[in-house]
């Protein structure tokens, strides 16, 4: 990569960095290609971006941006994934850990807060978007529910009645 692809590469980077509220940092030595097409996959299924990079490339792609902090965490076989739903980028790559052992996670960033990897395994356990809502729409709909099932149980009970002594007549 001759000079004026590195900066382009950079920018790019920069960019790609900033438009992303959550980056997870992960080391993928071990790993082969047929599993890292498939955390691939997965990623590119939940919206969420993954970049192989040279650590001093990265590094200098950090600068100035709102992920600056995790500077620290690129040594070794270093990738990221970033993604605007932390949850769900933390939940594939904790579960991708689960059946692939040699994936490790170093860390991340998320609302400009550096992550340890306990932080992300934390993360990874929180209900996603979509889950909360449904959790939430459950929530307020079980008090009318109930109120229905009150208010129609006295009706219920008058046409069982009548219901037995139209049976008894005969």
């Amino acid at each position: 990569m001759n000079r004026i692809e590195k900066v382009n590469y950079i920018n790019s980077l920069k960019k790609d960095l900033e438009t992303n509220d959550a980056m997870m940092i992960y080391h993928y030595e071990g790993l082969n290609v047929k599993q890292l097409d498939e955390l691939r996959d997965k990623m590119r299924e939940a919206g969420a971006l993954l970049k192989v990079t040279k650590n001093r490339i990265t590094k200098l792609a950090l600068k100035e941006t709102t992920h600056s902090e995790a500077e620290n965490l690129f040594s070794g076989p270093t990738a990221i994934a970033l993604s605007q739903d932390p949850i769900t980028l933390a939940k594939i790559l904790v579960k991708f850990q689960k059946t692939n052992q040699k994936l490790k996670i170093v860390g991340g960033i998320m609302d400009k807060k550096l992550l340890a990897p306990a932080d992300v395994v934390e993360i990874a356990k929180l209900p996603t978007l979509e889950e909360a809502r449904s959790k939430i729409i459950g929530i307020l709909q079980a008090p009318h529910q109930k109120l229905v099932s009150i208010l129609l149980a006295p009706g219920r009970k008058i046409a069982n009645l009548a219901h037995a002594k139209s049976l008894k007549k005969d």
